[in-house]
C-alpha cells in the first residue's frame, strides 16, 4: 500500500533538466522528508502532495520515492509564507513574504491573483512591483499548469519550457491544431518529435500541416548534408518515404509554402530547384555583395611590378611566374582566389601579398574558418590571424534568444582595413560567407584562398568551388610543386591521388607507410600500437598529438568504436581521475573531445600561469578539440583546455556537444594539421570511400601517414572519383548577375 505525505519543497537538492529527475527536500510540520522521483516541473516553495513508499538508502538513508504527486494550493499561513519567500517570486524575499501574509492572511492567494493593487498597501511595495509580484506569480502557476499538459505528449522538461517561453499561452492551441509549427519555431524539435505529437493530438496522417513540415524538414535535412538546394524529384522522393504516403498532395503543398514564400522555386534547363527561403536569399545576396566587391584597380603594370621587386629583395622571397601573377592581380583586383595543393607555394604567395600590401602603407587583417587553422596562419606568416567569427566579433545574445549567431561587425559597423586575407577557403561554408560579405564594404580588397580538392564545407554550399567555376573573378591556381617539396611522398603521393594516379606502397618511404592487415581486430591492434608507441617517437610529438582519421562514423573500424578502444589504452581508467557517462560515452579526466556543433554562447577565458585572467570571449566550434582538465560532480560541469590555454566550462546537460577525439572523421579533420595521421582502411560504404576523403586524409599529415589495411581499398579510393553531390546554386547566382 502506497504511503501519503504532503508539505512544501523546501530545496531542491539536485534536478535533470531533460527527464525531470528530482531530488527534494520537502517540510511539513518542522519535519524534514527526502524525496526522489520524476516531477515535470517544480519549484522551491510548492506545496505538494505526493504518493508513493520510504526506501533506505545505503549512502543517503531514508528517502521518500515518489509515484505520483500533485500540486496542492498552500492551506496555512506558513505554507503561503514560504510560497512566497522561496524565490519563486523575483523581488520577494522572506521578510517581504511574512509581511503580506501578516497583512492579508487566509486571502493572500486571492489578492494576488485578483486585486494585485491592494498589495502596495503592505510596506515595501510600489504599485509597479505590486503588478509585477502579481505576473511572475500567475505566470509560474499557467507554466505549472503548461508543463503538466506537454508531459502527456512524451515532451521532456527542458524542450517544454522551451515551447512555454515561445508561445506563453497559445501553447494549448499550437499543440491542439498545429503541432508542426514547432518543428520550425523552437530548435531541438525535429519534424520526428512534431509527428508524435500530431499523432497523439488526432491530426491525420495527410493533414496539409503534415505535408507542410515534411517538406520543410527535408529541405533542413538536406542542408545539414550540405546542400543548398534539392531537385524537386529528389526532394518528393525524400517526403514519400518520410510521411509514407503517395506523392499526390506534395505538389499542392510546394505551392502553397512557395506563396507562403516559404520556400523559392528556381527553374533549370531541366528540373526544378527546390530552396527553404532563408538559404536562397543567403546565395543570392552573397552573389551581390562578391560582383560589388569585384572592381578593377586602374594601376601600372610596370609600376607594380617594380614594388613586388624591391619587396622580394628586402624579405629575400623567390616566387616563380604563378605566385608573382598573384600578387599583381591582387593588387590589381578587388576580389581574388588563389588556388593550388601541397607543396605548391600557397604560404610563400601570401607571404609575399602581405609585404606588399605592407610596403604601400596598407592595413590587412587574416582570418581562417577554424582555430587550428587561424593559428597555422599566424605561423606562417608571422601575422595575427584569428578564426572568421572573432574577426566578426561573435556576441552573446541578450534575453531567451538560444545560440544565435549574431556579428558585431556588419554592414552598420564594417571592418576597418584595406585587405582581407581568407585561408583555408574550402571550408567556408553559405552562411559563415554571407556574414563574413556584410562586413567587407567596396573598396577593401577581398583575397580568398584554398585547395579546391579538399572536401567542401561541413555546413551548406560549395562556396569556394562555386566561386571558381562562376568565371567572374581572377582566379590563379598554383601548380608547380617546389623542389623542398618533391622531397616528401606525402606531397607527391597527395598530388597523384589528386590525379586519379595509383601511388607506390613499398614501404620505402619515410614518411607514408601501409602496413597491410587483412583482420578488423589486427588493424585496430596496429593502430593502437603506432599511436601510442611508435609515432610519438618518430615525429617527436605525444600520443595526443598522432591523429586517428577514419571516413567512417559507424561501423568496427568507424569513429565510435575506435575511440571507446583508443580510449582504454591511452587514458584508460584511474582511481586519480573523474568520469561522467553520457548517452553511452564515458568522458575522464585527461580525455582528449572535440566539440562537434558551433555554440556562439560558449564563454572562454585564457589564465596565466598565476591564475589571472589574460583574454575572454565567446563562442567554441564544430572541430574545435581539447583535454578534459577536470570533471566536477558537485558542480556538475566538466572543465576542457581548447588550442591557446581557452579554458570552457560545460555544464552535464551540454555533454551532447562533446565527443571523444582520438579518432575523428576525415571530414571533421579539416583545416587542421597533425603531426602523423594513422588512416585504418579496410571496408566502408562505397561512396565514403573516394578520392575526395583519401587526398584530405593524406593533406592533414605534416611528418608522416601511415594507412593500417588493405591495398586494395587505397587503390579503390583512387579510382573512386564518385564524391557526393552537393547541390547549391551559388555559381548560377553569380552568372545571374
Amino acid at each position: 500500500m502506497e504511503d501519503e505525505i504532503e508539505g512544501y519543497v523546501e530545496r531542491i537538492v539536485f534536478r535533470n533538466a531533460e527527464n525531470g529527475y528530482t531530488v527534494l527536500t520537502l517540510v511539513k510540520e518542522e519535519k524534514e522528508i527526502t524525496c526522489v522521483g520524476t516531477f515535470t516541473f517544480i519549484n522551491e516553495g510548492e506545496f505538494i502532495k505526493c504518493s508513493g513508499k520510504y526506501t533506505a538508502h545505503q549512502l543517503y538513508g531514508e528517502q521518500f520515492l515518489v509515484e505520483s504527486y500533485e500540486f496542492k494550493e498552500p492551506e496555512d499561513l506558513d505554507s503561503m509564507e514560504k510560497y512566497l519567500g522561496s524565490g519563486a517570486i523575483k523581488g520577494v524575499g522572506s521578510a517581504l513574504a511574512a509581511r503580506i501574509v501578516r497583512r492579508f492572511k487566509g486571502d493572500t492567494f486571492r489578492i494576488v491573483e485578483e486585486e494585485p493593487e491592494r498589495l502596495a498597501e503592505v510596506k515595501g511595495i510600489s504599485d509597479h512591483m505590486a503588478r509585477e509580484i502579481a505576473k511572475q506569480f500567475n505566470e509560474k502557476r499557467d507554466m505549472r499548469g503548461a508543463m503538466i499538459f506537454l508531459q502527456q505528449y512524451g515532451i521532456t522538461t527542458a524542450l517544454a519550457v522551451k515551447i512555454y517561453k515561445e508561445y506563453g499561452m497559445r501553447m494549448y492551441q499550437v499543440i491542439k491544431e498545429n503541432p508542426y509549427r514547432l518543428a520550425e519555431d523552437i530548435t531541438g524539435v525535429g519534424f520526428r518529435l512534431a509527428d508524435e505529437i500530431a499523432a497523439r493530438v488526432g491530426i491525420g496522417t495527410e493533414s496539409d500541416y503534415r505535408i507542410k513540415a515534411a517538406i520543410l524538414y527535408v529541405l533542413l535535412q538536406g542542408s545539414t548534408n550540405g546542400h543548398v538546394y534539392l531537385p524537386e524529384e529528389l526532394l518528393y522522393r525524400k517526403v514519400c518515404e518520410l510521411l509514407g504516403i503517395a506523392a499526390a498532395g506534395i505538389s499542392e503543398q510546394i505551392n502553397n509554402l512557395s506563396v507562403e514564400r516559404k520556400i523559392i522555386i528556381k527553374t533549370d534547363v531541366e528540373e526544378r530547384h527546390i530552396y527553404s527561403a532563408g538559404l536562397y536569399y543567403l546565395e543570392l545576396n552573397t552573389a551581390k555583395m562578391l560582383s560589388d566587391l569585384n572592381i578593377k584597380y586602374d594601376l601600372s603594370l610596370t609600376e607594380i611590378e617594380h614594388r613586388l621587386k624591391a619587396v622580394e629583395k628586402q624579405f629575400q622571397i623567390e616566387l616563380d611566374e604563378l605566385q608573382r601573377t598573384a600578387v599583381i592581380e591582387a593588387a590589381k583586383n578587388g576580389i581574388l582566389v588563389v588556388t593550388g595543393g601541397p607543396g605548391t607555394g600557397k604560404t610563400t604567395t601570401i607571404n609575399a601579398i602581405i609585404r606588399f600590401f605592407e610596403a604601400e602603407g596598407m592595413d590587412l587583417l587574416l582570418a581562417a574558418p577554424t582555430g587550428r587553422a587561424a593559428k597555422r596562419m599566424t605561423e606562417t606568416t608571422g601575422y595575427e590571424a584569428k578564426t572568421i567569427h572573432r574577426l566578426l566579433e561573435i556576441s552573446k545574445m541578450s534575453g531567451d534568444m538560444e545560440n544565435k549567431l549574431v556579428f558585431e561587425r556588419n554592414e552598420g559597423n564594417p571592418l576597418e582595413t584595406d585587405v582581407i586575407i581568407i585561408d583555408e577557403m574550402s571550408m567556408v561554408d553559405i552562411t559563415l560567407m554571407h556574414a563574413l560579405l556584410r562586413a567587407v564594404t567596396v573598396g577593401t580588397r577581398l583575397i580568398l584562398v584554398g585547395d579546391v580538392n579538399q572536401l567542401p564545407s561541413v555546413g551548406p554550399g560549395n562556396v569556394l568551388k562555386d566561386i571558381i567555376n562562376s568565371h567572374a573573378f581572377n582566379v590563379v591556381k598554383l601548380t608547380k610543386i617546389f623542389r623542398q617539396a618533391k622531397e616528401s611522398d606525402i606531397i607527391v603521393n597527395a598530388h597523384k591521388i589528386n590525379a586519379g594516379e595509383q601511388i607506390e606502397l613499398n614501404n620505402k618511404s619515410r614518411d607514408f607507410f601501409l602496413l597491410k592487415r587483412a583482420e578488423v581486430r589486427d588493424v585496430i591492434g596496429v593502430t593502437i600500437a603506432l599511436v601510442r608507441d611508435k609515432m610519438p617517437g618518430y615525429v617527436n610529438a605525444s600520443p595526443f598529438d598522432i591523429q586517428v582519421l577514419t571516413p567512417m562514423r559507424k561501423g568496427e573500424l568507424g569513429v565510435e568504436k575506435l575511440n571507446g578502444i583508443l580510449q582504454q589504452y591511452l587514458n584508460p581508467p584511474s582511481k586519480d581521475k573523474q568520469e561522467k557517462e553520457y548517452h553511452n560515452i564515458i568522458f575522464r579526466e585527461g580525455d582528449k573531445v572535440m566539440q562537434v556543433k558551433n555554440n556562439y554562447q560558449l564563454a572562454w577565458e585564457s589564465k596565466s600561469r598565476y591564475g589571472i585572467t589574460t583574454e575572454s570571449g565567446m563562442g567554441v566550434y564544430n572541430g574545435d578539440t581539447g583535454i578534459i582538465k577536470e570533471i566536477n560532480h558537485f558542480a556538475e560541469q566538466l572543465t576542457v583546455e581548447f588550442d591557446e590555454g581557452r579554458m570552457v566550462e560545460y555544464p552535464f546537460n551540454l555533454l551532447e556537444e562533446l565527443e571523444l577525439a582520438y579518432a575523428i572523421t576525415i571530414h571533421k579533420s579539416q583545416g587542421s594539421e597533425y603531426p602523423a595521421v594513422v588512416l585504418p582502411l579496410l571496408t566502408g560504404p562505397r561512396m565514403l570511400l573516394n578520392r575526395n576523403i583519401l587526398y584530405t586524409a593524406v593533406t592533414r599529415a605534416k611528418s608522416c601517414v601511415t594507412i593500417v589495411g588493405s591495398t586494395e581499398t587505397v587503390q579503390l579510393m583512387i579510382d573512386n572519383e564518385s564524391e557526393q553531390r552537393r547541390y547549391s546554386g551559388l555559381t548560377e547566382r553569380i552568372k545571374e548577375l
